[in-house]
């Protein structure tokens, strides 16, 4: 099960959220523009050519702070539902919480 966000996915939300949101990192040890794909649990440093990563308890945090949204579960996987619309179903919670963050940057909810 996935428990963080992607490299892809992280660097969007370094777009939109607060970096000192982001309870994890992906480093980059020497090699241009390679980075570990399982990245390390502890704060984000910009000084260390790190990109910040979430965890799902971190998005859900998130999106807990910022209005009621449901997480909703069932047989096939997960989906929110808020404020008039529902996400498209996700295997992970990680990927139904960043789309939730999406949609919500996009409609100036954020």
């Amino acid at each position: 099960m996935k428990n963080y966000t992607d490299i892809e996915q992280s660097k969007k939300l370094a777009d939109i959220l607060p970096l000192e949101s982001a309870d994890m990192y992906y480093s980059n040890p020497s090699v241009e523009n390679y980075y570990s794909p399982i990245p390390h649990i502890g704060n984000y440093s910009a000084m260390h050519n790190q990109i910040p990563c979430w965890s799902a308890l971190a998005l859900l945090e998130i999106i807990r702070n910022n209005g009621r949204y449901e997480l909703q579960m069932y047989e096939g996987g997960y989906y929110f539902e808020a404020n008039g619309f529902i996400t498209e179903s996700y295997f992970n919670t990680v990927d139904a919480c960043y789309e939730v963050i999406i949609k919500l940057y996009e409609l100036n909810l954020l």
